[in-house]
C-alpha cells in the first residue's frame, strides 16, 4: 500500500542474475516463480471466496504486471488471473504528491482497462491538484479517489465526491467514485464510524474487518450498502495478504522476524508489518480456506469483496 517502484526494472536484475552457488540458484529460481505464486494465491482466494458468493469482488492492489503470465508483460495475458479478478487498486499514478506521471504503469493499465476496472488513489500535497488528478484519471476512463497530506493514512472522508449520483450500484463496471477509509482511527467508536459513512453518497467504500478490534456486524454492513439518497452501493474489505500485521487478531505473542520462518523482512517505514513467503500454508491458512481464515470472516460479515493489498510482496521480499 505504501511504496510504488517500477516494478520491471527489479525483476529484469533479480531474472538476468548468474552464480555458481547452489544456494543463490535456488534463491534466484524462488525469485523468478514469485510473480506467478502470487497469481495463484490471488485465484485461490478468489475461488475459495466464490464459492460462498458467485458475486464476490475480488480487487488486488497494485502489481498490475500480473496481470500477465508469470507478471512479465511481454508475454500473454494471463487469463485464469484476469478471471480471478474484477478490477485493478492502484495507488499514485499521476500524482505522488506532485505531478509525476508513472508512464509505464499507465501503459499496462490501458491494455487492460476495457476488460478490468481501474481504481486510482492520487496523492496530492496540494488541493489545487485535486481536480487535474481527477481530469487525468477520466482521461483514461480510470476510477479516482484523491487524498490529500493529512489523508495519507486513508482516515478522512473527503467533503466532496466527485462524479456523485443516485445509480443504484450492483457491479464494479457501474462504480463512478470510490471511498478509501481502511483507517478508522479518527472515529472514536464503531457508530459514529458508520454513521459518518451512511451520510454519504459514494458508490464503493473500502474499510476495515474490524473498529478497534471489535468485527464489524452483518447489520452494520448490511447498512452500510445503502447510500444516503437511497440508492445501493458496495462494500469492500480491506484484507493485507502480502504483509503480517502486529496489531491483527492472528498475531502470536512470540512472533518476531524469522519466527515463525515466513515472517521474512521488516516493511519499511512501517514498524509493526513484516513481508511475509505468502505461498507458505501456514499464511495462506490465516487468509483463506478454513471457518477461523480472514476471507471467511470477511464473508460472514456481508462484504461485497476484498480488497488485496500488499500484491507486490513479490518483488519487495527481495528488493529494497
Amino acid at each position: 500500500m505504501k511504496k510504488i517502484v517500477f516494478l520491471v526494472i527489479g525483476l529484469a536484475t533479480i531474472f538476468g542474475l548468474t552464480c555458481n552457488s547452489s544456494s543463490v540458484k535456488q534463491a534466484v529460481v524462488i525469485q523468478k516463480d514469485a510473480p506467478k505464486k502470487m497469481q495463484d494465491f490471488v485465484i485461490n482466494i478468489s475461488k475459495y471466496t466464490r464459492n460462498f458468493d458467485n458475486n464476490f469482488i475480488i480487487i488486488p492492489q497494485n502489481g498490475e504486471e500480473l496481470a500477465y503470465t508469470n507478471g512479465d508483460i511481454s508475454k500473454s495475458f494471463n487469463e485464469n488471473y484476469l478471471k480471478a479478478i474484477d478490477g485493478f487498486g492502484i495507488e499514485e499514478l499521476f500524482y505522488n504528491e506532485t505531478f509525476k506521471p508513472n508512464e509505464y504503469r499507465i501503459g499496462i493499465l490501458q491494455k487492460i482497462k476495457d476488460q478490468k476496472t481501474v481504481l486510482v488513489s492520487e496523492f496530492v500535497n496540494d488541493t489545487t491538484f485535486i481536480k487535474d488528478a481527477q481530469n487525468k484519471n477520466e482521461d483514461e476512463g480510470f476510477v479516482s479517489f484523491i487524498r490529500t497530506k493529512e489523508n495519507y493514512h486513508y482516515s478522512i472522508i473527503p467533503e466532496k465526491i466527485h462524479n456523485e449520483n443516485s445509480n443504484n450500484i450492483s457491479s464494479l463496471r457501474e462504480v463512478k467514485n470510490f471511498l478509501y477509509l481502511i483507517n478508522n482511527s479518527n472515529f472514536y467508536s464503531k457508530s459514529k464510524f458508520l454513521e459518518a459513512i451512511s451520510n454519504t453518497n459514494y458508490d464503493l467504500i473500502f474499510i476495515d474487518l474490524y473498529h478497534n478490534g471489535v468485527l464489524f456486524k452483518k447489520e452494520e454492513i448490511d447498512k452500510l450498502k445503502q447510500k444516503k439518497n437511497g440508492a445501493k452501493r458496495l462494500v469492500v474489505c480491506y484484507m493485507n495478504i502480502g504483509a503480517a500485521e502486529k496489531y491483527r487478531n492472528y498475531w502470536k505473542r512470540d512472533w518476531t522476524l524469522g519466527n515463525p520462518s515466513w515472517l521474512k523482512k521488516k516493511y519499511d517505514g512501517y514498524e509493526n508489518e513484516f513481508w511475509v513467503e505468502y505461498w507458505n500454508k501456514d499464511w495462506q491458512k490465516i487468509i483463506y480456506g478454513n471457518d477461523d481464515s480472514y476471507a471467511k470472516k470477511i464473508i460472514v460479515a456481508g462484504f461485497d469483496g476484498v480488497y488485496l493489498d500488499n500484491i507486490e510482496a513479490y518483488y519487495f521480499l527481495y528488493n529494497d
